[in-house]
């Protein structure tokens, strides 16, 4: 995709507000790189969520508006002493599938599942801008069919 596609390219970002600290960094991180490879900050829609478990039905709301390329949900789920930590992981995770697959539109999955909050600070930067990347690729990709 060159740089007069992507800047026309229309990014939803659906965040969690749990583990706030470490959303808004993979989240900072995940805008900048979208607007550094050309992307209009005009087109990035960003809205907020309580928890990872919610990021999927805004997702598919975001879809069924018709109005975005690629979607990316971007939150934190990090280890506990209870079994929540997988329920939360693996139902935002088929969630996420569900919608990109139900609707045939991008929807990239940057809720990261950590064990610590050291190992989620440690992914925020990598994690981020990959999902912007992953974005771009696959909107473009989408768009060639």
């Amino acid at each position: 995709m060159n740089k007069d596609t992507l800047k026309d390219l229309k990014v939803g970002i659906i965040s969690s507000r749990f583990n706030t600290p470490v959303v808004s960094e993979l989240l900072n991180f995940c805008i900048e790189k979208l607007e550094s490879q050309g992307i209009s900050l005009n087109n990035i829609v960003h809205k907020e969520v309580p928890g990872a478990l919610e990021i999927p039905l805004l997702a598919n709301a975001f879809a069924l508006s018709k109005e975005f390329d690629v979607l990316i949900g971007v939150g934190a789920v990090i280890r506990g002493e209870t079994y929540h930590f997988e329920v939360v992981s693996d139902q935002s995770a088929q969630g996420i599938m569900r919608v990109q697959l139900d609707h045939n539109i991008p929807v990239i999955n940057a809720i990261i599942t950590t064990n610590s909050s050291e190992e989620a600070y440690a992914r925020t930067k990598i994690k981020g801008e990959e999902a912007a990347l992953n974005a771009i690729e696959m909107a473009a990709l989408i768009k060639s069919l």
